[in-house]
């Protein structure tokens, strides 16, 4: 496995879903009835919102074991549940109007304590488009980043538990992207606007609540295996994985990535949709069924690490030197 020598694996080839995104619509051109948007992602932002900040108020004179506790096991599910309404927003799947969309992501990044819904759009994007280019795809770990974790389960677990902080450190390497835009600074002045209110008003132990509800959500915890599942080569060589478990009903299907990518055209709920109609083309693919199993095995796997991930030499066909 690619941890053991200190390196990426590469592709020469291109991502692997066009084709067979070509494929399913050959064989099923039915699917492309699932093509649409969702509009009640807008009233489950709406809910997360009010459960996160009534959880804050309450959090504000608990207890601090009982603060850590409640953002374990309801503030991650509700930050996790955010972040993929983000994800909807960035595809354009809530609203047909892309500056909606763009709305809406922010809005579902209000408790989210560090702003970063509008940025997360530019990079997502290029991560489709550009799956495993280093230079383009900010879902791929730097390689000091992969050499600082190692293989050992302290490293790795540490990565986990700070790999809200370790994210932010990548937009440095991807300097063909934009950083900054009038969304950006609009997303930013929204997110920390909330974050002095929520302190002013409430106190510190809520906007402790909503940061602990972050790093919960994508770290050290069963969600946080969601970023092991989606690209990790838990099974070489397959570059991308679903998982098909029960906390898709509370992650709102973010588990079904190869389908996603397949068809990132499709909202969250029909996804499933998508797998029933074209079985023969998800059924043989490896998938994971636990992530509590797979973030304990990432951890304590030698074999699997940060550098554990495919990377390729060209973009969509067209050679890196090529390139301007």
């Amino acid at each position: 496995m690619a941890g053991e020598d200190e390196q990426f694996r590469t592709s020469q080839g291109g991502e692997p879903h066009h084709d067979r995104t070509r494929d399913i619509l050959t064989a099923h051109p039915e699917v492309r009835g699932l093509i649409g948007r969702n509009p009640w992602s807008g009233a489950l932002i709406a809910f997360v919102l009010a459960l996160q900040f009534g959880l804050a108020a309450t959090m504000a004179s608990a207890p601090w074991w009982a603060l850590l506790a409640v953002a374990w096991l309801i503030g991650a599910f509700a930050n996790h549940a955010t972040y993929v309404l983000i994800h909807e927003a960035t595809h354009n799947l809530i609203f047909r109007k892309r500056w909606a969309n763009h709305l809406a992501a922010i809005l579902a990044d209000l408790p989210n304590a560090v702003p970063a819904a509008i940025s997360f759009r530019s990079y997502h994007l290029k991560h489709h488009s550009f799956q495993g280019v280093y230079e383009l795809d900010a879902d791929v770990p730097s390689v000091w980043e992969a050499k600082v974790v190692g293989t050992g389960p302290a490293g790795k677990a540490l990565w986990l538990l700070l790999f809200p902080l370790f994210q932010v450190t990548r937009p440095a390497r991807l300097r063909e992207i934009a950083f900054i835009t009038r969304w950006t600074l609009l997303n930013w002045g929204m997110v920390l606007a909330v974050d002095l209110s929520v302190w002013y008003f409430l106190g510190p132990k809520a906007l402790l609540y909503l940061i602990a509800s972050i790093f919960f959500s994508v770290g050290l915890h069963p969600l946080g295996a969601r970023w092991i599942q989606e690209h990790y080569l838990t099974d070489d060589p397959q570059e991308t994985y679903s998982y098909y478990g029960p906390l898709n009903l509370l992650a709102l299907n973010v588990g079904f990535h190869n389908e996603h990518h397949d068809f990132p055209s499709i909202p969250w709920n029909r996804l499933p949709d998508l797998k029933r109609m074209a079985p023969e083309f998800y059924d043989p693919l490896i998938a994971h069924n636990s992530w509590s199993k797979l973030l304990w095995r990432f951890i304590f796997d030698p074999k699997l690490s940060l550098f554990s991930r495919m990377i390729r030499t060209d973009r969509a066909g067209v050679p890196l030197d090529a390139q301007d």
